[in-house]
Order: structure tokens, then sequence, then C-alpha cells
């Protein structure tokens, strides 16, 4: 990966980033602003499928999805997310908005079989092991529970990279080291010696799917959204290059709830 290495390759980044030009990060435009985030990639009808259960938001960061999910009627809601700070920030969002009794956030779920849905929004690019999290997953199911995931853009997208994509394709043709070392250089950032660790594993389209025919879970449905300006191109051949996000719903092997 990366034609463009070295000192030369930071140095370019630098000049080229929007952060060395006063400005911030990601180079994704915000999608969901005054929009809900979770009717946005899952449609309307997640409201139906939560409402009275209990549900997972795995990823859940500072909990907007996990609150949102309960103001809409589940029965439960637990966020999971590495962060303790972020945990921290969605407990308090969930008192504020006086929903905090019938949440629960934490890093770790040990309880097997208790949940109905599990949500999952923005993070099977970012997680260290995805595989591990598509088995952990399982374990959490009811029998005929499922899984509502959609994230994205993946790795081949213009702006796959995130923060790595000052400019489209930018991840594509600069080295590992260059990324890594301008990205230690950026206010509050500090180094890390992989994109893995940096929090980006790379996840593909037909990754993805190579995972989930592997593991425990099983698609009851799978939609690779296309970008829309080119979703005239969206076909197999150039499916890594044209999908805007993954889009699916998972099901146990043994389930019969396929639909």
């Amino acid at each position: 990966m990366g034609l463009i290495g070295g000192a030369c390759g930071v140095r370019i980044l630098r000049a080229l980033s929007p952060v060395g030009r006063g400005g911030l990060p990601d180079g994704i435009p915000p999608a969901y602003e005054h929009k809900s985030k979770l009717q946005v990639l899952l449609g309307s009808g997640v409201w139906d499928e939560i409402r009275g259960k209990v549900v997972v938001d795995f990823g859940c960061g500072e909990g907007r999805e996990v609150v949102e999910i309960a103001e809409h009627g589940a029965a439960h809601v637990i966020g999971i997310d590495a962060r303790q700070l972020w945990l921290d920030r969605a407990r308090w969002l969930a008192a504020e908005r006086r929903v905090g009794d019938r949440c629960t956030f934490v890093r770790r779920w040990t309880r097997a079989g208790s949940a109905d849905v599990i949500v999952s929004l923005d993070s099977f690019e970012h997680f260290d092991e995805p595989a591990d999290i598509l088995r952990i997953m399982h374990a959490m199911l009811r029998p005929n529970g499922r899984v509502l995931c959609a994230f994205g853009p993946t790795w081949y997208h213009p702006y796959g990279g995130h923060l790595f994509s000052v400019f489209p394709w930018a991840h594509c043709l600069f080295s590992e080291y260059a990324m890594l070392t301008w990205r230690s250089r950026l206010p509050g950032k500090g180094p890390t010696s992989s994109l893995r660790e940096a929090g980006l594993n790379k996840m593909t389209v037909r990754r993805f799917r190579k995972l989930v025919d592997a593991g425990p879970l099983q698609f009851a449905s799978f939609d690779a959204v296309p970008i829309r300006k080119v979703q005239w191109l969206a076909h197999p051949p150039l499916r890594e290059v044209t999908t805007s996000i993954v889009r699916c719903r998972l099901v146990a092997r043994d389930s019969a709830t396929l639909h």
C-alpha cells in the first residue's frame, strides 16, 4: 500500500491537510445533521424492530443512538464502547434526557442470550478483531434475535481512509508510515504503530462478506449502498470503489427468522 512514503509523504500530507490550514478532520461531510442517524442508515422501520425489546448498541460512542432507541420505546438499551470517557458522557446524556433508568453503559457485556436486537453503526471498519466481534454478537443474541448493521465508508471508497483521506483515495497513495507519522503530529493524537491501532482495519465489502460467511451469523439481507453520484457504475467489478455504506441484517445460522 502506498506509492508516496517517507518524509516526503509526511510533508505532502501536512501541506494538503485541512488541519494544517486551521480546519479539522475527517474529509466526510456531516451527513446526519438534523436527522436521525438510525433512521437514515437502517430505515424508518427500525422503530418497529426495537419497540419493547432489549437492544444493544455495539460501539455506542457518546450514546446519542442509545438515548434515541430508548425514547422510541425499547424496553432496555445497553450501550457498549471501549472508551470510558464516552461511556461517562453517554450516561450523563441519558440522565439528562430522562431515560437513564432504561439505559446501561458498559465496556463489556457478559450476559449471553440477553439481547433481542443488536445495533451496530459505523463500527465494523474500526473493530480491531471484527471476526471476534461477530462471535460475541452471536453469543449475546436470544433465539430469533438479529443484528442491524450499517457502516462505511469502506476502505476503497474515495474517503475510506477517514481522517487519512485528505483528498479522495489519499489513504491508498501514501505509505502507512507517512500517514501515521503525519497523524501523530495532529492536535490530540499520539504515536501509533499501525493503522489498526489508529482505529482503521481496512474493511472492504468483500472482506466483510467473507468474515460473516466464516462465522456463526448469516445474512438475512445485504445491501452495498452506492455513492449516489456514481450509482450507475455500481456493478460488481466496481463495487469496492462505488460503495458508500454496507447495510445488512444478520441472524444466527440456526435461526429460521430469515426475511
